[in-house]
């Protein structure tokens, strides 16, 4: 039986530290969208939505890391506040594409800015090199899994 690699400290686990950082982020932007009444899953539709019109359920629910079920409740919720709109019918197919209405333009320019005051805190003790490489190398951790 060969001696397979165990998770050693979480304090020195790359893989629990990303996590631990992604949670924080995830609270501290919960608490900057809150004022703007939106959730973390209601704001990256709407960014997704304003970098992206037109796009699909499925295309927003997995940019935002949510399943399509969660995301046609999150896009039913922004389009009675009328922040999105969606084709009723669609000629061919099923999906239906989404679009940002004026108001959902303008909420998501605020809340844009207030993700990146998060980003800016968290990412303030780093040189901008350090940012890129940081940029690099998480995203060639996720090309290493994909």
């Amino acid at each position: 039986m060969s001696q397979e690699r165990m998770v050693g400290p979480l304090d020195r686990s790359i893989g629990y530290t990303l996590k631990q950082a992604a949670t924080a982020e995830n609270v501290a932007m919960d608490s900057e969208l809150r004022p703007l009444g939106l959730t973390v899953s209601q704001y990256s539709c709407l960014e997704l939505l304003r970098q992206n019109p037109g796009t699909s359920n499925a295309e927003l629910a997995r940019g935002a890391f949510v399943t399509r079920q969660s995301m046609n409740e999150v896009l039913r919720g922004l389009q009675e506040r009328g922040l999105v709109a969606r084709a009723d019918t669609v000629a061919q197919g099923r999906a239906r594409p989404a679009e940002l209405t004026p108001a959902g333009q303008s909420l998501v320019v605020e809340a844009s800015r207030a993700v990146a005051r998060v980003e800016q805190r968290m990412i303030s003790s780093l040189s901008e090199s350090d940012r890129g490489r940081l940029l690099g190398d998480l995203k060639s951790l996720i090309e290493s899994l994909s």
